[in-house]
């Protein structure tokens, strides 16, 4: 079972959309897929039609009640072969209630191997801050992907997350696989142009070979509570995020994927 998550501490850069584009094409070609929506807000939740302010079975009962209920969290989404274990927007509190008692970064991953032999992969979609739910995410993955929107705002939240990603790496003696993924690319604007090529600049052994261009039908999508792919899979973001998976599975730029040393 391959884990990724999703991850970046500025919002706006496409993580849900990335996770579930990236699930509905992995579940489109046969594999068992779960997502958990590790973000309070929700977004993923509500994607697949679900209300974070109301559902009773959730994330935060993982960590209520221990990863031996893992299997009773999860949720169908109406795709096939896709899942999902929702947000509550209790889970906000989590961090408030378990202060600085141990044990606790390893929920995720404890609840996961529960769950090893029923999917092939799983796409943790992160909260936006640093916290026990990111923590989880972090030590629950063998690969991050960090979507970041092409516009200079995004590149210093890009600065603040590989900062934390060494704060936490080195506190938890953990290492860690990540990819960034350029997205909202628009190749009539000067921004989107200059960001890109600071981005590749910048991190030429981190950043994937593909970007995400801006795709109104993103939009459409969340809608309808389908991933892109299913609505329509020729649109330029799901065939973009199909060469992404592609390059992800395949491992055909190695160079492109830094270990990150504790």
């Amino acid at each position: 079972m391959k884990v990724w998550a999703v991850s970046n501490q500025k919002g706006g850069v496409g993580k849900t959309t990335t996770v579930a584009t990236l699930a509905g094409l992995l579940a489109s070609r046969g594999k068992r897929v779960l997502m958990l929506d590790l973000d309070p807000h929700g977004s993923l939740t509500s994607y697949f039609g679900g209300d974070p302010d109301a559902t009773s079975t959730s994330i935060y009962n993982l960590f209520q009640q221990g990863p031996e209920c893992a299997d009773t969290l999860v949720q169908e989404t109406g795709v096939d072969g896709l899942h999902l274990i929702p947000a509550a927007t209790a889970m906000a509190t989590l961090d408030r209630q378990m202060g600085a008692s141990g044990g606790k970064g390893l929920i995720v991953s404890r609840g996961l191997a529960r769950l090893h032999e029923k999917y092939d992969h799983v796409l943790l979609d992160c909260p936006p801050m640093l916290g026990v739910l990111m923590v989880n995410a972090l030590a629950a993955c063998e690969h991050l992907l960090i979507p970041v929107q092409t516009e200079f705002l995004a590149l210093k939240g890009l600065e603040r997350m590989l900062n934390t990603l060494k704060m936490v790496m080195k506190a938890k003696q953990m290492k860690l696989e990540y990819t960034i993924l350029p997205t909202m690319f628009d190749r009539r604007t000067r921004a989107s142009i200059h960001s890109l090529r600071v981005l590749r600049e910048n991190h030429v052994e981190t950043i994937s070979g593909h970007v995400i261009p801006v795709d109104t039908q993103f939009r459409d999508a969340s809608m309808a509570g389908k991933p892109l792919s299913l609505i329509n899979p020729r649109a330029r973001g799901a065939v973009a995020y199909g060469q992404i998976l592609d390059e992800l599975l395949t491992c055909d730029h190695p160079s492109q994927q830094r270990v990150m040393q504790s």
